[in-house]
Order: C-alpha cells, then sequence, then structure tokens
C-alpha cells in the first residue's frame, strides 16, 4: 500500500496467517476475553491497545477467532459506546499537538505542512464516517472545540 502523501510505494509488511478456528493454547473461553475487554477499557486503553496487551500478556492473537465480534462490537454490546472512531481521534490529537507546537514556533514551514496534511486526512475520514453512520451528520471538525471532545 502506497503512502498517502509521501513519495515512495511499497507492499511489505507481515500477513496474519489465516485460520477459522482458535489456536489450541489459548486456555481462556470467550466470556472471560469479553470480561477483560471491559477490564481493560475502563482502565483507559484504547480498542489497539487492548489487541495487543491481550497479544502479547495473554497470547490472545485475535479476539474475533475466540469470542466471533470485534473489540468495538464487544464494547457496543455492554454499553461501552466510542464516539470517535480511534483513527480520528489519533489524527485529531495529532493536529492539536502541531497546533501547540506552531503556536510557539510560528515560523516552522515544515510543521505547517504536516498540519495541512494530517487535517486533510481528518476531513476524509470523517466524510467516510458522515457516510457510513458513525458520525453524525452535522458533526464537524472544529480544531478549537477539539480539545472538550478529545478529554475523556
Amino acid at each position: 500500500m502506497a503512502r498517502m502523501h509521501a513519495r515512495r510505494k511499497g507492499k511489505s509488511g507481515s500477513k496474519r496467517v489465516y485460520r477459522d478456528s482458535p489456536p489450541e493454547w489459548v486456555d481462556l473461553t470467550p466470556e472471560k476475553v469479553e470480561k477483560k475487554v471491559i477490564e481493560l477499557f475502563e482502565m483507559g486503553y484504547q480498542t489497539s491497545q487492548i489487541g495487543m496487551i491481550l497479544r502479547d500478556t495473554y497470547g490472545i492473537p485475535s479476539v474475533r477467532q475466540i469470542t466471533g465480534k470485534r473489540i468495538t462490537q464487544i464494547l457496543k454490546e455492554n454499553g461501552k459506546e466510542i464516539t470517535i472512531p480511534e483513527d480520528l481521534r489519533n489524527l485529531m490529537v495529532k493536529a492539536l499537538r502541531l497546533r501547540e507546537h506552531l503556536q510557539e514556533h510560528r515560523k516552522d514551514i515544515h510543521n505547517k505542512r504536516g498540519l495541512q496534511l494530517t487535517e486533510a486526512k481528518i476531513h476524509r475520514l470523517v466524510k467516510y464516517y458522515k457516510g457510513e453512520g458513525v458520525l453524525p451528520e452535522d458533526w464537524k471538525y472544529d480544531p478549537e472545540k477539539i480539545k472538550i471532545i478529545l478529554t475523556r
């Protein structure tokens, strides 16, 4: 997959092993895995962090293979709704950090360009998520009000 704003291409990367059943070394039941996901979310971890913790600490390669559901589905079923998707949230945090940097270093043209590219990605993602029904149609990216939204 080629990077969007870079001058290089590349398809190299790790590929997941195809499995239609959970590996034999996983001894946790689907119910225990779901409880662990909820517990980690309540501790303040994001969904990708939850997946990595379960992989590295508990030897669970894929929550979906064991439970049949994605982490976000498990959270939604248990009333732990995520208002802003994680990828969009991370881009908004990055844009916020760049804005704070540019307040102090106004002539930093490279980071000014980085902010433009990051906000372009944000606008594309917002458009996508509105079309998918994840974000409401009247949701708008406003850099000034975003600090309030990003505090959990």
